[in-house]
């Protein structure tokens, strides 16, 4: 890390404090450079970043996300071709034959964490990023379940489930396989970008004390 990005030593007494991530060490916000990082005094670890535009690019891949998480659900996934039958099944239509076969657990599974989390968690982040004033609640709403947003698990299973059935049948990719693609690299990049500490610092200070 270049020295110049680091924490500058002399803060200011006003400055707000920030905990951090690693070793819960309190210290206190400094300004810093364009594409700076404050990193804690204690362990290392990066504290926050400083990325100019960072909240305009994150809303729109957070846009493009949404689009291509709309037609993953709508467009059927693959295809296969047996014996001059072809049948295609979208997302939303294996939930509800895993459910049909009375395996439901597993179709409240993939409805969760495939369709419903995601769907949340984008929908979310775009209030959140378009809002001037962001409610530190739905903030906390959005980190507590970033982690349960199994897209690229289910993209493993696919690809491993199609691969065991290409010698069975003619597995034809649809629309919704590549949407699902390139949905993975959008929220690699998406996780790269998000800057939780731009939004908090964006929000009224008595507005995250009273809801602390």
């Amino acid at each position: 890390m270049n020295p110049s990005q680091r924490m500058p030593p002399a803060v200011s007494p006003n400055a707000k404090l920030i905990a951090c991530h690693d070793c819960d060490l309190l210290q206190r916000e400094a300004p810093l450079p364009a594409a700076g990082a404050a990193i804690c005094r204690r362990c290392g670890a990066v504290l926050y970043r400083s990325n100019p535009g960072s909240v305009e690019r994150t809303l729109a891949l957070t846009v493009a996300a949404a689009v291509l998480l709309a037609i993953s659900n709508v467009s059927p996934i693959v295809a296969i071709e047996s014996q001059g039958q072809r049948n295609a099944s979208t997302l939303f239509g294996a939930v509800l034959s895993l459910w049909n076969d009375g395996l439901m657990p597993v179709a409240a599974l993939v409805f969760m964490t495939t369709i419903l989390i995601p769907a949340v968690e984008l929908g979310t982040m775009i209030f959140l990023l378009a809002s001037s004033r962001p409610p530190p609640r739905l903030l906390r709403l959005l980190l507590a379940i970033r982690p349960w947003a199994m897209v690229e698990i289910f993209m493993l299973g696919l690809l491993v489930s199609i691969q065991k059935l290409a010698h069975l049948a003619t597995i034809i990719p649809g629309v919704a396989l590549w949407s699902f693609g390139a949905l993975m690299l959008v929220f690699a990049a998406l996780t790269a970008t998000f800057n939780v500490h731009e939004l908090w610092r964006n929000m009224p200070r008595q507005s995250v004390v009273s809801d602390g």
